[in-house]
């Protein structure tokens, strides 16, 4: 087989362990109802955030299960931070760890899990009658930041 037909997960093996971080961020734009609904806890499925939160980091520990070209990766930390904005809820994932690959996509999976939970345990308020969601979109999914430190961190 040729290197331009090679499909498989590329061989990190003879990389440094470093420090490394990713910051992702979307936003879940939602209806003035949902948004109320989120800001005063009021979701007929439970706190929004909170199990949202739990979605987040469930998908930055599987991201390699769902993204088969992903290497299973320790993470070291995860932490998920939610921002009720005027048009909707934004949802931030910052991923840490000592490895020999990045964890963007580790931040990027588990941004939009967080977002689609949220989606999902709001979904009965932005319907609208006809079954519809008008208002709801995820957007703006993006890495803000990596870095990649000393192998001697």
């Amino acid at each position: 087989m040729d290197e331009e037909s090679w499909t498989g997960i590329i061989d990190v093996g003879s990389k440094p362990v470093v420090a490394r971080e990713a910051v992702a961020t979307g936003l879940l734009v939602l209806s003035e109802r949902g948004i109320d609904v989120v800001a005063n806890g009021r979701s007929p499925k439970g706190d929004v955030r909170e199990a949202s939160t739990v979605a987040a980091i469930q998908a930055v520990k599987e991201t390699p299960r769902t993204l088969p070209h992903c290497h299973p990766i320790p993470i070291e930390g995860c932490t998920v931070d939610w921002r009720i904005e005027e048009n909707g809820l934004r949802c931030t994932v910052s991923v840490r760890t000592h490895w020999i690959t990045g964890v963007e996509m580790e931040a990027l999976c588990g941004v939009n899990a967080g977002l689609l939970c949220a989606w999902d345990m709001l979904k009965s308020i932005e319907k609208d009658s006809e079954g519809q969601y008008p208002t709801s979109t995820i957007e703006g999914v993006r890495v803000l930041r990596k870095s990649k430190g000393d192998p001697h961190d």
